[in-house]
């Protein structure tokens, strides 16, 4: 459930089909700097409802890039209407949701387009070191979760330049954090100037040490090697590098020198205490078919927050899928099946959980 760099990510995903059952790679990412650039050349995609605009702006090194989804036609974005800022999950995730590690449901882009057919823009995002942002970090796996917030607080500068309100107020940027992206969004959310709300959308409710000793645990074929887990995991949890020299050749991939940095920094972060000190309306969304984040994450999400609504969604699983069934194989088939829609009622979540902000 952590940010991983894409040679990592591989090696956890082969885990995955082996001794090792890691099902949450998750992540986010994205901008730092405040100019925007929107190229003119407007994309017109699915049945013409929605407009495509190419958006970048400079990264730490070198620009980022990211995609402004807006409602089909000419007419002015009301004053009162959000813009959503969709902060991806993690490891190489692309701003459509997609991963060359086998995920091609595009939830993102599906997402973006079905948001704008109800009148709302979004803007989705390449992270930093990745895709169209490749070259604003020459290092993906030298982040931390305040520079992922860094990027967020950009981005919000870039959206509200590129859309300004008529009236001269500040546009409402409302960040949508998917998975690990949840994290990110709840560490920077009160950094935001003049935040005005915060979706959280399979967002573990447990800190990400503890959610991946559960995982692990889980799994009873990784008996063997559950002390030495748990001792990597502890080591992090203490700030200190674990020696991968030393562990079992099935754990050097999940706990590797280049991404010890990264998850010492995450795991020490618990989102229910982040969530607890949020003053935003939130809304924690939470798929009930969902393999990699449970019911009790969202409800531990939504008990600790001032001001939450939390949406739970039968048939809805982690890329945003309608899955009707409890057979695993067919829910994890979705996951790189980009003709399914995206599930309906995720969509009505959201719509209107803003359409509340904009009243």
């Amino acid at each position: 459930m952590f940010t991983l760099g894409s040679e990592s990510k591989e090696a956890i995903v082969k885990l995955s089909m082996g001794s090792i059952t890691y099902k949450l790679v998750l992540a986010f990412g994205m901008i730092s700097a405040s100019s925007v650039v929107a190229q003119m050349d407007d994309k017109h995609e699915g049945d013409g409802l929605a407009v495509q605009q190419e958006l970048s702006a400079p990264g730490p090194e070198g620009s980022l890039a990211g995609i402004l989804t807006l409602p089909a036609g000419d007419s002015v974005i009301p004053d009162g209407t959000p813009v959503v800022l969709i902060v991806p999950g993690s490891g190489p995730t692309d701003r459509d949701g997609n991963s060359p590690l086998g995920i091609s449901a595009t939830p993102y882009a599906l997402l973006a387009e079905a948001l704008a057919e109800s009148g709302i823009p979004s803007l989705r995002i390449d992270k930093r070191g990745m895709f169209g942002s490749a070259d604003a970090v020459p290092d993906p796996n030298d982040v931390t979760i305040t520079a992922y917030g860094d990027d967020i607080l950009a981005w919000a500068r870039a959206i509200r330049k590129q859309l300004p309100t008529a009236g001269g107020g500040t546009r409402c940027v409302v960040p949508l954090g998917h998975s690990e992206g949840g994290l990110v969004a709840l560490a920077a959310i009160a950094r935001l100037p003049k935040p005005c709300g915060l979706i959280l959308v399979s967002t573990p409710g447990r800190p990400l040490g503890t959610v991946l000793r559960d995982q692990l645990h889980a799994n009873p074929a990784n008996a063997p090697i559950l002390n030495e887990a748990d001792e990597a995991i502890m080591t992090l949890e203490r700030g200190e590098q674990v020696d991968t020299n030393a562990l079992n050749p099935a754990l050097q991939a999940l706990f590797a020198p280049e991404v010890q940095g990264f998850l010492i920094d995450a795991f020490s972060y618990d989102p229910a205490i982040l969530v607890m000190e949020t003053r935003v309306p939130i809304l924690v969304i939470q798929g009930m078919r969902d393999l990699q984040v449970g019911e009790a994450d969202a409800r531990r999400l939504a008990d600790s927050a001032p001001d939450a609504t939390l949406s739970l969604l039968p048939d809805v699983n982690h890329v945003l899928k309608a899955v009707s069934s409890d057979d695993t194989a067919a829910n994890l088939a979705t996951y790189a099946d980009p003709g399914l829609p995206i599930a309906q009622d995720a969509v009505e979540a959201v719509s209107q959980f803003l359409k509340q902000i904009d009243e």
